[in-house]
């Protein structure tokens, strides 16, 4: 069972004919109490990083969703649900992002046209032991939708970058925690087996 967090993003019909449309069992939850049951978690975003944040806040699910994550539930976050695992955004400076990862989401810069839209190639980081989980079954250099004024810097856990004007993390993995910068859920077959890789972790 694939648990969505539903605060409101306007890409999460898309996440749930995704998760139809490749035979995942889903449910959707809107507090701490659901949060705290699930055995898998995505965090579909669009929009801005502050309005976000308020509303997870807001709903008072803050705690309970690291509490999940920091257990080993596996996370899947797509988009702002990407950037949220960081400390901050240069999108909403005065709002605190989850904080799992260091580091500041920043704006591409003011040379690039944004926002970022449309179809773009990821590179595989090499020397990941049995390469990314997520990108299981796929070709060696996917493309995928992006659609983003904000991008998560290099780290660690970068397992597929992408470049517009500067290289960015498209892929993080790590442990139970995986976040992707594009949409799957608007990639075609593509976006699907990722969607699917994550399902059948």
């Amino acid at each position: 069972m694939i648990t969505i967090l539903d605060y409101g993003a306007g890409n999460l019909r898309s996440v749930q004919n995704t998760l139809s449309e490749i035979g995942a069992q889903y449910e959707l939850v809107r507090d701490a109490a659901g949060l705290r049951g699930a055995h898998k978690i995505v965090l579909p975003g669009v929009g801005h990083f502050g309005q976000m944040m308020r509303a997870l806040d807001q709903m008072q699910v803050r705690d309970a969703l690291l509490e999940r994550i920091r257990a080993g539930a596996p996370f899947l976050g797509i988009c702002l649900g990407l950037q949220a695992l960081f400390e901050s955004s240069e999108e909403a400076p005065e709002v605190r992002g989850l904080g799992i990862f260091p580091g500041e989401i920043r704006r591409f810069p003011a040379t690039a046209r944004v926002p970022h839209m449309g179809w773009n190639e990821i590179e595989p980081v090499a020397g990941m032991p049995g390469g990314a989980k997520l990108l299981k079954n796929l070709a060696s250099h996917p493309y995928l939708y992006f659609a983003h004024s904000y991008y998560a810097p290099l780290n660690d856990a970068t397992a597929a970058t992408c470049r517009y004007n500067v290289a960015y993390t498209a892929v993080l993995e790590t442990e139970n925690m995986f976040g992707v910068q594009f949409h799957p859920e608007k990639s075609g077959p593509v976006g699907l087996q990722i969607v699917r890789n994550f399902v059948e972790l």
